[in-house]
């Protein structure tokens, strides 16, 4: 699977409850102050997907794989952390080894809960963040370019194009902007990839409100939310002690406990369908009577990539795919009703994955 999505935040915001609820384990430690946790937490959770039911249904599959996301709660941050306050040193890498960034952010009051600032404000929260990553990145790019540019007048034509890029993201780091508001061209994607920048990662907000604002969110879950906007940032509004009572209980009784509170779904499912839509991941499927599986990849890949994700030597000896859409399998019945009226289609080498492609690889190893 290999796609996970770091919760980050401030101590005491509550990413320890929400990765609990989300793994409905209690594998991080919940507590009242500063770098309780003290290791990366990694738990791995279902994608919610009702079109891998339907398909299970159809074929009479056994048995039902849900594809999965894993996501690490890091212990928080604090202002100085690229300076090597707090555990900044130690979690700023932690940071740069996930794909992606779910940032929660503190939006209910409760003097019960203190706040490493003193006072609630997730704007303010939210540039601590961001400040602390640019500078992080800002130190191991200054540290890197001479070397890189003296390499690139020396004519060395790969240091030379790799320089250019840094010197456009290291001037935007210093105006006060993040590297994932550079732009880069095609060609120069995998040169900011090696970089392994930590603003360069896509990211999202979590607003952790109060259970009585659970639903409509309040005053200050909208500040937050108008900066996100502000940043195209996606974010979701949840109550994480909401989640963790939701997680102990069994799936029968959720809906309900959800309905009394004026929700329709959980936010842990939302921010899961929002970590996935961030790291802009499709699913394909794999159906038969044994097993109905979903399947992740990236959006584009090919499909020796799809089959690379089921095993590597499907990618190593790929002859082709056979494929049926998710919407002509269900309206032509199954793989059988498909391949009668001419749906299924021969794919190559070539042919980019489309979300809810029904698969049936070929190869030769």
């Amino acid at each position: 699977m290999g796609f996970n999505c770091g919760i980050v935040g401030l101590p005491n915001v509550g990413k320890s409850t929400l990765f609990n609820a989300l793994t409905a384990t209690q594998a991080a430690q919940a507590a009242n102050y500063p770098f309780c946790t003290i290791e990366p937490n990694i738990g791995r959770v279902a994608v919610p997907d009702a079109r891998l039911d339907v398909l299970a249904k159809i074929e009479g599959s056994a048995k039902i794989v849900p594809t999965q996301l894993e996501f690490v709660d890091i212990a928080g941050l604090v202002k100085g952390a690229s300076k090597g306050e707090g555990l900044g040193n130690q979690f700023l890498g932690n940071i740069r080894e996930v794909d992606a960034i779910a940032q929660v952010l503190r939006c209910f009051e409760d003097s019960d809960v203190t706040h490493v600032s003193g006072t609630i404000d997730p704007v303010r929260d939210a540039e601590i963040i961001e400040t602390e990553l640019m500078l992080a990145d800002l130190d191991s790019l200054e540290k890197r370019l001479p070397n890189l540019q003296k390499k690139a007048k020396s004519g060395d034509k790969e240091a030379g194009a790799e320089a250019v890029v840094m010197e456009r993201i290291v001037t935007a780091l210093r105006n006060g902007s993040p590297a994932r508001t550079v732009e880069v061209s095609t060609e120069e994607q995998p040169i900011l990839r090696r970089m392994q920048l930590l603003t360069a990662k896509p990211q999202m907000f979590v607003l952790n409100v109060d259970e009585s604002a659970a639903a409509t969110g309040n005053a200050i879950s909208a500040r937050a939310a108008e900066y996100a906007r502000s940043r195209g940032a996606p974010f979701v509004i949840i109550s994480a002690a909401i989640e963790a009572e939701v997680a102990q209980l069994k799936a029968e009784e959720q809906g309900e406990y959800l309905a009394s509170l004026g929700l329709h779904d959980t936010g842990l499912n939302r921010v899961i369908a929002a970590g996935y839509a961030l790291l802009d991941l499709v699913t394909f499927f794999t159906v038969g009577p044994k097993e109905a599986h979903a399947w992740t990849v990236r959006r584009g890949s090919k499909a020796p990539q799809a089959a690379g994700a089921i095993h590597t030597d499907f990618e190593k000896g790929f002859i082709r795919a056979e494929t049926i859409s998710y919407d002509d399998f269900v309206a032509c019945g199954g793989e059988q009703g498909a391949k009668d009226a001419g749906k299924m289609r021969l794919e190559g080498k070539d042919y980019t994955v489309q979300d809810g492609d029904i698969f049936h690889f070929r190869f030769n190893v």
